[in-house]
């Protein structure tokens, strides 16, 4: 009797696992950026940035001055807002990013800021 292989394919460096929708793989990314980033419309354009490449999830400034994201959706389109934090929008500098891989969820229906 063969066994039925699970949705779900698990990356080589056994970060975290990725769900397959459609033949999409799907994943999600816990993200914590410093550095200028605060005072400089970041979570505005992170919003427009993840909205563009369809993804969901929220992001939020920190006290103590870094700006946190969670994203979830096709796992190009992660890695590419993942590239996007490293730079942020014109007026950040950013110093350093902090990255989780998370398995997706599907909790979220769109990108938003959430607050305190």
């Amino acid at each position: 009797m063969k066994r039925r292989k699970r949705k779900q394919a698990f990356r080589r460096d056994n970060e975290a696992p990725v769900a397959l929708k459609n033949g999409m793989a799907l994943t999600g990314m816990h993200v914590y950026v410093s550095g200028r980033v605060q005072g400089v419309a970041f979570r505005y354009s992170a919003i427009r940035e993840a909205t563009a490449l369809g993804l969901e999830g929220w992001v939020k400034n920190l006290r103590d001055g870094r700006v946190e994201l969670l994203v979830e959706g096709e796992e190009s389109d992660v890695n590419a807002m993942l590239a996007w934090c490293y730079h942020g929008p014109s007026g950040a500098y950013v110093t350093d990013v902090e990255i989780e891989r998370l398995p997706y969820s599907g909790d979220f229906s769109e990108f938003n800021v959430v607050y305190y």
